[in-house]
């Protein structure tokens, strides 16, 4: 089946595909843990987004043992640290924008540097 030019899978299909009943897919759907869209009649349809994600929730289930509570968890924390990357991205861009317009002479030099540092000093302590 095709959605908005995107390819999707019936539930029967990803099913047999991944060797696990529809109840399944159902149940990770009830906790929250996958979000199919929906078709016209009300047919769950899954794009590659949601058989990546369906990948993951079965490496954390079949291979490391984790419970559908661990999953939710682990499925959040993943969310919020590409949320955190994209905001580091994008203050790192902006830090680079500002850089850049103080002085495009300075800007070179960043992107050419090499840090320098001074050598310890070891200071000698009398008893």
């Amino acid at each position: 089946m095709k959605k908005r030019g995107r390819t999707a899978y019936t539930i029967s299909t990803v099913a047999t595909t991944y060797n696990i009943h529809p109840q399944t897919l159902r149940l990770y759907e009830r906790q929250g843990l996958l979000k199919p869209s929906r078709s016209e009649g009300n047919t769950r349809l899954y794009t590659n987004d949601d058989l990546a994600r369906l990948e993951l929730i079965l490496n954390l289930t079949r291979d490391l043992g984790v419970n559908l509570a661990g999953v939710e968890i682990i499925l959040n924390m993943r969310a919020k640290m590409e949320e955190m990357q994209g905001a580091v991205k994008e203050f790192m861009e902006f830090v680079g924008r500002e850089l850049a317009a103080q002085s495009p002479r300075f800007h070179a030099k960043v992107e050419n540097a090499l840090v320098r540092t001074t050598p310890p000093r070891i200071i000698r302590l009398s008893r």
